[in-house]
């Protein structure tokens, strides 16, 4: 389900069958990393959003996790961190974070969430049809790790 007045209309009644949050990660600079981390967020973006089609019903995406890329350590850390929690109080079983920044790999285990680092495909310049097929190729290991992560518990 989309985070939009009609679809959260049917969360809030379908509440106790949608037990999958998914968090966009998306960084954000004014530095020689901006065309990058817009490509980053073009791609992650267009990621979540063929995902949440193939679980609509069980999975809720919200809005994305925007920060500035030096946050990563420190204080975009904890606010992270109280967002998984936070969702986890409000009785998502799972909640998982997809992200292309290399910057959250290493803090994986710090969080209380499924976090999933796909590296960014630049899909600026690629013709539509290669693009499709890479992002539905994408999507598919996306769809397995978390059938897989469902099945762990």
């Amino acid at each position: 389900m989309l985070w939009n007045a009609k679809e959260i209309g049917l969360f809030i009644k379908e509440k106790a069958y949608i037990d999958t949050v998914v968090v966009p990660l998306l960084p954000i600079s004014f530095t020689d990393t901006t065309k990058q981390e817009a490509e980053q967020a073009e791609f992650i973006t267009l990621l979540t959003n063929l995902l949440e089609r193939q679980f609509k019903g069980r999975m809720l995406l919200i809005p994305p996790y925007t920060y500035m890329s030096s946050e990563v350590q420190g204080s975009g850390l904890e606010r992270l961190q109280n967002w998984c929690e936070e969702l986890k109080n409000q009785g998502f079983k799972h909640v998982v974070c997809l992200t292309s920044d290399p910057g959250w790999k290493e803090h994986e285990t710090d969080l209380d969430a499924n976090l999933i680092w796909m590296p960014s495909i630049p899909l600026e310049h690629m013709d539509e049809k290669y693009k499709r097929k890479i992002v539905d190729d994408q999507v598919n290991q996306l769809v397995k790790l978390i059938v897989q992560n469902w099945q762990m518990g």
